[in-house]
C-alpha cells in the first residue's frame, strides 16, 4: 500500500481531482472496474483523462438501456433502478467478474476494486432534481478475504443535468481517493468527499462503512457526521446500529414520533411510545402494517452543554437501539420543520407524541420570529396536513396537579388559537397513563447515575440499567476524571 500523506487544513492545500485521479493510476497494485448507471460515465471519465489509466481500468461501462441493465444484474422487485438494492447487484457482478477474469498467480499484488453508482438526475419538468446511489467494494490487502465497503445515497440541489454529472464525477473521485488513502480515518474520509464540491449542490444523507479495516466504525457515528458537517438535515439509523435512508423507510407510511433527550430512555418515555401507538393504529386513517414508530433527537437537544458530545450521542444512541427502536437525528428545532420534512416523503397520517411542556413551546411565539407570517405561518404548515398530536400529562412538581390539554397554560394572546387546534381534534390527550412514573424526568435519572445514588434503576425500562451498569454509560468522564 501507498503511504498515507499528510494534509493541511487549508484549502490550497487539497489535492486537485487529476492529482487524486494520477496517484491512483500511477499505483501499480489499484485495479478495478467502474460502472456507472444514468448519468453518464463522469467518474471514469476523470481516471481516463488523467492518463495512465491503463493501469487502473480493468474495465469502464454504462449500461443506459434498463433491458440491457435488467440482462446484467437481474430485474429489481419493485422495478425500479435508483435503490440500494440495485448498486449492491452492481458491485457483486462487477467483483465477481474481476475475480473470475483476472489471475491471482499472475497479479499477486493487486487490490481489486468495483466503483458503481445508479443515478436519476433532475428532470425536464425541474420538479425532481435527482438522486443516486453510489459505492465503492474494495480491498486493502491482496490476501484480503473480505471486501471493505462504502455505500452512500445522495440528493442533486443543482438545476441543471450537466452540473449534477459533473458533481458526481468529482464525487466519485474523492470516495475512490478517500477509501484507498483515507480509510483509516473515516470521519476525515467523510468530510474529504466534499473536496472542490460545495455544500449547496449535494446533499448525502446516508453513508454505511462495512469490512474488516471498518469493524471499529459505528455507523450511527458517522450518522451524526452527516449532520455536524453540514451535509444533510436529518439522518436515521436501524436498531442493528446500521444508518437507513430516511426516504425509503418514510415513503407513503403513517408516522408516529416521538421527540425527546432520552438521556437516558425512562419508563416515561416507553409509556409515552407504547399508549400513544396504541391510539394512533386504531385511527380511522392509519393502516397498522403501514406504520412507523420514529424517535427524534434534535441537533440542538445535542448540544444542550455547549459542543456535540460523541460519546454522550452513542449512550443515548445505544439504550434505543436496544429497544428495537429506529432513531432520527435531525436539525429540526421547531415541530412544524419536522412535520414539513415528514410530508416530503408521505401524505398519510403523522403523529406526535409530546409532554405538556412541550406543548406550551409549541405556542410559543419567540421560536417564529424569523418567519413573516410568524407563528400563523408555522401552524398552517404543522396542522394544514392530517396531523394529530398526542399530549401526555405532566405532574406538577410543586403543587401536584396534572396538567392535561385542558388545564395547560398558554401565553394570553395564544388562548384563542391553542383553543382552534384543540376544539378541531388536533390536539387529544392521552388518558390511559402510568400515573405511577409521572414523577421520572430523564435529567433528574442521570444525576442519579452520575452520582451513584441509589434507586435509579426501578425509573428506567426493563434491562436498560443492566446495560449502563455493564457499559459505564454516561458515566465514562466522570470515572476518567476521577482517575486523573
Amino acid at each position: 500500500m501507498p503511504s498515507v500523506p499528510s494534509r493541511e487544513n487549508a484549502f490550497e492545500n487539497i489535492p486537485s481531482i487529476k492529482a487524486k485521479t494520477l496517484r491512483i493510476n500511477l499505483n501499480r497494485d489499484i485495479y478495478g472496474t467502474f460502472a456507472e448507471i444514468g448519468a453518464g460515465q463522469e467518474t471514469a471519465r476523470h481516471f481516463f483523462r488523467a492518463g495512465g489509466a491503463s493501469g487502473t481500468i480493468a474495465k469502464a461501462m454504462s449500461a443506459y438501456d434498463k433491458s440491457f441493465s435488467d440482462a446484467i444484474y437481474g430485474i429489481e422487485e419493485d422495478g425500479r433502478y435508483v435503490t440500494q438494492s440495485r448498486l449492491k447487484k452492481m458491485l457483486d457482478h462487477e467483483m465477481r467478474l474481476v475475480e473470475e477474469r483476472i489471475s491471482r498467480d499472475s497479479n499477486p499484488d493487486y487490490l481489486f476494486f468495483s466503483y458503481a453508482n445508479t443515478v436519476a438526475t433532475i428532470d425536464f419538468s425541474k420538479r425532481y432534481k435527482g438522486h443516486g446511489w453510489v459505492g465503492l467494494r474494495f480491498q486493502l490487502d491482496p490476501d484480503q478475504k473480505e471486501y471493505d465497503e462504502i455505500v452512500l445515497h445522495i440528493r442533486f440541489k443543482q438545476n441543471e443535468a450537466r452540473l449534477q454529472q459533473e458533481t458526481l464525477g468529482i464525487l466519485g473521485v474523492n470516495l475512490i481517493y478517500g477509501a484507498f488513502f483515507k480509510f483509516h480515518k473515516p470521519k476525515k474520509l467523510l468530510k474529504y468527499l466534499y473536496d472542490h464540491i460545495d455544500h449547496d449542490t449535494l446533499e448525502i444523507d446516508m453513508i454505511n462503512f462495512t469490512g474488516p479495516n471498518f469493524a471499529d466504525v459505528d455507523n450511527r457515528l458517522m450518522s451524526l457526521q452527516l449532520i455536524k458537517n453540514d451535509m444533510t438535515d436529518a439522518v436515521m439509523f436501524g436498531p442493528d446500529g446500521n444508518n437507513l435512508l430516511p426516504a425509503a423507510v418514510l415513503y407513503k407510511k403513517n408516522i408516529l414520533a416521538l421527540r425527546g433527550s432520552f438521556r437516558p430512555v425512562t419508563k416515561v418515555n416507553m409509556d409515552m411510545f407504547q399508549k400513544s401507538y396504541d391510539i394512533f393504529i386504531r385511527e380511522q386513517t392509519v393502516d397498522m402494517e403501514n406504520a412507523i414508530v420514529v424517535f427524534e433527537i434534535t441537533l440542538s437537544n445535542l448540544k444542550a452543554s455547549g459542543e456535540i458530545d460523541e460519546q454522550d450521542f452513542m449512550d443515548r444512541a445505544e439504550l434505543l437501539c436496544s429497544l428495537g427502536h429506529t432513531v432520527l437525528i435531525s436539525k429540526f428545532q421547531e415541530y412544524y420543520k419536522l412535520v414539513e420534512y415528514f410530508n416530503n416523503y408521505t401524505k398519510a397520517k403523522i403523529g406526535l407524541t409530546m409532554g405538556v411542556n412541550n406543548l406550551v413551546d409549541v405556542f410559543d411565539e419567540k421560536y417564529y420570529r424569523h418567519l413573516s407570517g410568524g407563528i400563523l405561518e408555522a401552524f398552517g404548515k404543522l396542522f394544514f396536513k392530517d396531523l394529530k398530536v398526542y399530549l401526555y400529562p405532566m405532574k406538577d412538581p410543586e403543587t401536584g396537579q396534572v396538567l392535561t390539554s385542558n388545564n395547560v397554560k398558554v401565553h394570553p394572546r395564544m388562548k384563542e388559537l391553542y383553543k382552534f387546534f384543540k376544539y378541531n381534534g388536533k390536539v387529544m390527550d392521552i388518558i390511559d397513563y402510568d400515573p405511577d412514573v409521572l414523577h421520572i424526568f430523564s435529567r433528574n435519572v442521570l444525576k442519579k447515575i452520575i452520582n451513584n445514588a441509589d434507586g435509579w434503576e426501578k425509573e428506567l425500562p426493563e434491562g436498560i440499567a443492566e446495560i449502563i451498569k455493564e457499559k459505564n454509560l454516561f458515566t465514562r468522564k466522570v470515572l476518567e476524571e476521577k482517575e486523573k
